[in-house]
C-alpha cells in the first residue's frame, strides 16, 4: 500500500510523480513531483474553514437523485485562465486549445467523445464515465457532468512534457496494433460503388495508370436488408472472385457494416428474442429510418457481439475480405433523445458514450480469435480506449468546404492527444461537392494535399451530381454520388494528386515507424508543434501547422485563394523547406509561397526523408 503522510489538518498521498492531498474538510488537491499545484477541487460551501470560507453551498462532488434511479453528478475544480486544454477527441469547430469551451459528452455523426485532456500545466485528465454528460473548461471553474450514473471515477497523470503524459495514458487505457503495411499507401473510396464491375473496373484503372493503390470500399447498400451483413447477389454476383482479382492486383478490400438491423432482415427476429437489439424506453421500437425501419444492434451485449461477428465472418471474412468500415457507430439516432434508449449495460444516458468502443470490439475480438493479426476496421467514432481495438476513426459526414477543412486540422491534433492515434477524413469532405466546380476543385486539391500526412490518406465523399438507383429492392435501391477518383477533377487536379500519392509512397518506411511509434508507446503521428517543442513558448500558440512524426513539420493551405502563407518553425531546431532546399534557424516566423501544387513542409535538423522524387 502506498504510505500516507500526515500533515496539520491534511492527508497527503504519494503516487508515483503525483501526490494527492486532501484536507479534513474533504478537499483534493493534486501536485506533480516538483510539488507544484496541477489542480485542485472547487469547494465554495466550508464556512468554519478559513481557505473556503463562502456562504454560497457549492461543493465540488455532487450528487443528486434523478427520478427512477441512478445520480445526476458534477465534479467541480478550480480553473487555472491561463492553462490551455487539448484533446477531447472530435467536435466540429475551429479551436485547437479547448479552454473556455463547453462540450457535449455524447456521440453524433462526426462527433467523438473521447474524454481525456492534456493541460499546458503537465497533468493529463480521463474522465472515466460513459454517461452522456456536459463539460465546462471555463476561465473561472472546470465542471463535469454526467446526467445519469453510479459513481464518480477519473484518473490523473503527470508528466514534464506532453509525450510522457500521453505514454503514460497509453500504458492505461492500450495503444493501436501495428498498422499493417496497406494501411501506409492510398485508399480509394466514393458514395458509393453499385455493382461489382463498377469497382472492378476503378481499380483495374488505377492500376493500368501506374497509380498507387493500397485499399478500395465497398460503401453501404451492396447487401439486401440492412442487418442482412451479406452481399446482394443481383449486383455482386461473385464475392469470391472479386476478392481473388482485387488481391492479385496487391489492393486490400474493405466492406461497410452498418449496426441497423430492419425490421425485414432475415436476422431481425432471432435478435429480437435473444435481446440484441436496442430498446426504446418510449415509442415505437425504431431507432433508425433510413431506407427502412431499423433498430440498432446492441454491442454492449456479449452475444450480439457474436451473432454480428458471426454473420459478417461467414458472409465476408471468410471470402478473404479482412477490414471492415464500421459505420453509423455513435449510433446515429434519428432523434438525438440520449435519454430514450437502452442498452443491455444500462440506459444510454448512463453508458451510452461506450457504444462505439463496444462496436469495435465485436470485430476484433472476431478477428483475433480467427487468428489474424494486426487488425484495422474503419470507425464513425470512438470513446477512451477504442484504439486497443484496432480503430482507425473518421471524422464523420461533414461539409465540403474550406471552413469544414480547418475544423479537420484541430479535429485530427485533438484525437492524437486524446489516445486515438489512427484518424483520417473524407478527402474533399462528404457533403456535397461538384468535381467540375473550379472552387471546389481548389478546395480539394489543398484537401488531397494535407491528407497525404494524415495517419491513413483516403478519398471519400457524397459528390454532385447523383447518379440514379439501379433498382426497387435490396442494394438498388441506393442511389451513389458523381465520380470521386483522382481522374475526375481534371488534368491539373489529376498531376497534382499523383504528385502526392507517390510522394506518400516514398514516405512509406518513415510512415511505418511512425505507426511502430504508435503502437509501442501511443505516439500520435500527427500531432501540434508544442509536442516536439514543449519549451518553445511560442509553439503552444500555433493553430495551423503540425509535427507529422518528429523529423516532418506540415504547414498545410487551410483558406480559399491563398498562395503564400507564414509558417512558424520551433526553436531548438534547424529548418530546411522540402520544396526549395533553404535553410532556416528555428524560433521564426517566415513567409513562405505555396502554388496550388504545393503544400509548405520542413525538414527537422538536416533529415532527409525523400519528400521530393
Amino acid at each position: 500500500m502506498q504510505k500516507l503522510i500526515l500533515m496539520k489538518k491534511k492527508l497527503r498521498l504519494p503516487m508515483g510523480e503525483i501526490k494527492a492531498e486532501l484536507t479534513t474538510a474533504g478537499k483534493i488537491t493534486f501536485f506533480n513531483q516538483h510539488d507544484e499545484v496541477l489542480l485542485q477541487e472547487y469547494v465554495r460551501n466550508r464556512k468554519n474553514i478559513k481557505e473556503f470560507c463562502s456562504a454560497l453551498k457549492v461543493d465540488a462532488r455532487e450528487f443528486k437523485s434523478n427520478l427512477g434511479g441512478d445520480f445526476q453528478l458534477t465534479m467541480r475544480f478550480e480553473s487555472n485562465p491561463n492553462e490551455k486544454l487539448y484533446g477531447m477527441g472530435q467536435y466540429q469547430q475551429p479551436y485547437l486549445d479547448l479552454k473556455n469551451c463547453t462540450l457535449e459528452l455524447a456521440q453524433r455523426n462526426s462527433q467523438a467523445s473521447v474524454p481525456f485532456a492534456l493541460s499546458s500545466l503537465g497533468y493529463g485528465f480521463l474522465w472515466n464515465n460513459p454517461a452522456v454528460g456536459q463539460v465546462t473548461f471555463g476561465k473561472n471553474i472546470t465542471e463535469w457532468v454526467a446526467t445519469s450514473t453510479k459513481q464518480l471515477d477519473f484518473w490523473i497523470t503527470a508528466g514534464d512534457t506532453p509525450a510522457e503524459i500521453e505514454e503514460s495514458y497509453a500504458r492505461a487505457t492500450g495503444t493501436v496494433p501495428m498498422m499493417p503495411d496497406y494501411g501506409m499507401g492510398f485508399w480509394q473510396c466514393k458514395l458509393r460503388y453499385q455493382t461489382q464491375e463498377e469497382l472492378l473496373a476503378v481499380a483495374r484503372e488505377y492500376k493500368r495508370r501506374n497509380l498507387p493503390i493500397s485499399l478500395i470500399v465497398i460503401d453501404y447498400f451492396h447487401w439486401p436488408k440492412q442487418g442482412d451483413w451479406r452481399f446482394d447477389l443481383d449486383y455482386w454476383p461473385d464475392p469470391d472472385a472479386m476478392v481473388r482479382e482485387l488481391d492479385e492486383m496487391g489492393i486490400e478490400l474493405m466492406v461497410s457494416i452498418w449496426p441497423t438491423v430492419d425490421k425485414k432482415s432475415e436476422n431481425y427476429q432471432e435478435m429480437l428474442q435473444k435481446g440484441y437489439l436496442t430498446r426504446t424506453e418510449k415509442g415505437i421500437r425504431i431507432t433508425h429510418d433510413f431506407l427502412g425501419n431499423t433498430v440498432y444492434l446492441d454491442p454492449t451485449n456479449p452475444g450480439a457481439r457474436d451473432f454480428v461477428w458471426k454473420t459478417a465472418k461467414k458472409n465476408y471474412y471468410d471470402k478473404g475480405i479482412k477490414t471492415f468500415w464500421l459505420d453509423e457507430a455513435e449510433p446515429e439516432y434519428n432523434v438525438y433523445d440520449f435519454e430514450n434508449y437502452r442498452y443491455h449495460l444500462g440506459s444510454n444516458a448512463q453508458v451510452g458514450n461506450i457504444y462505439p468502443t463496444m462496436f469495435s470490439k465485436a470485430f476484433y475480438d472476431g478477428m483475433t480469435d480467427a487468428g489474424q493479426e494486426n487488425v484495422v476496421n474503419l470507425v464513425r467514432c470512438a470513446w477512451a480506449g477504442s484504439q486497443r481495438y484496432g480503430a482507425l476513426v473518421w471524422s464523420g459526414d461533414i461539409d465540403s468546404s474550406f471552413a469544414s477543412l480547418r475544423n479537420q486540422f484541430n479535429i485530427g491534433l485533438n484525437m492524437g492527444l486524446a489516445g486515438i492515434p489512427w484518424w483520417t477524413t473524407d478527402i474533399g469532405g462528404f457533403h456535397g461537392g461538384d468535381p467540375n466546380d473550379p472552387d471546389f476543385r481548389e478546395c480539394m486539391i489543398r484537401w488531397f494535399q494535407y491528407g497525404a500526412f494524415c495517419p491513413v490518406f483516403r478519398i471519400h465523399g457524397d459528390r454532385e451530381p447523383h447518379s440514379e438507383p439501379l433498382g426497387t429492392s435490396g442494394g438498388g435501391l441506393c442511389p451513389s454520388g458523381a465520380d470521386n477518383e483522382v481522374w475526375s477533377y481534371g488534368e491539373e487536379a489529376y498531376e497534382i494528386f499523383k504528385k502526392y500519392m507517390l510522394m506518400r509512397e516514398r514516405l512509406r518506411p518513415y510512415i511505418t515507424e511512425l505507426m511502430k511509434a504508435a503502437h509501442e508507446k501511443g505516439t500520435p503521428l500527427m500531432r501540434p508543434l508544442f509536442y516536439d517543442f514543449p519549451k518553445d513558448k511560442e509553439a503552444w500558440n500555433i493553430e495551423d501547422a503540425y509535427m507529422f512524426g518528429p523529423d516532418l513539420l506540415v504547414a498545410p493551405v487551410l483558406h480559399e485563394g491563398a498562395r503564400s502563407r507564414k509558417v512558424y518553425l520551433p526553436k531548438g531546431a534547424s529548418w530546411k523547406d522540402a520544396h526549395t532546399n533553404k535553410r532556416y534557424d528555428g524560433g521564426q516566423y517566415i513567409e513562405c509561397d505555396a502554388p496550388i501544387d504545393t503544400i509548405p513542409l520542413f525538414l527537422k535538423d538536416g533529415s532527409e526523408l525523400p519528400v521530393l522524387e
